[in-house]
């Protein structure tokens, strides 16, 4: 069975950083590209990093550009989204979603439990 967790997030103050790993079990990890999303209340899933299979390409939407990074750890089954500069727009449930493919073709095959992320101003 394949299974995703977002977890650690919380509250964060404007400015802030947050690292919030994803866990990922039932599937043959280093052949998935994953993918990070977003859900703020009363808004559409906004879709803001995803990583090839390998860690050899990333996309990062323009909204948090220059701000939040991904990474993965195929040794221990994780990837990682490191948020730094955060602002209170960002406050989002993120979840993590794997791609069969070995680069993100922005369709996911299985979506993972989210994570709250509030940032304060």
């Amino acid at each position: 069975e394949v299974q995703l967790q977002a977890f650690g997030g919380g509250l964060v103050q404007a400015g802030g950083y947050l690292s919030v790993p994803c866990a990922a079990s039932g599937f043959t990890f280093d052949d998935y590209a994953i993918g990070w999303f977003r859900q703020a209340p009363g808004k559409e899933r906004e879709g803001i990093s995803c990583i090839s299979s390998s860690d050899d390409s990333t996309y990062i939407t323009d909204s948090v550009k220059g701000r939040f990074t991904t990474s993965r750890d195929n040794a221990k089954n994780a990837v990682y989204l490191q948020m730094n500069s955060l602002k209170p727009e960002d406050t989002a449930v993120y979840y993590c979603a794997a791609d069969s493919e070995y680069y993100c073709s922005g369709y996911m095959d299985d979506w993972g439990q989210g994570t709250q992320v509030t940032v304060s101003s």
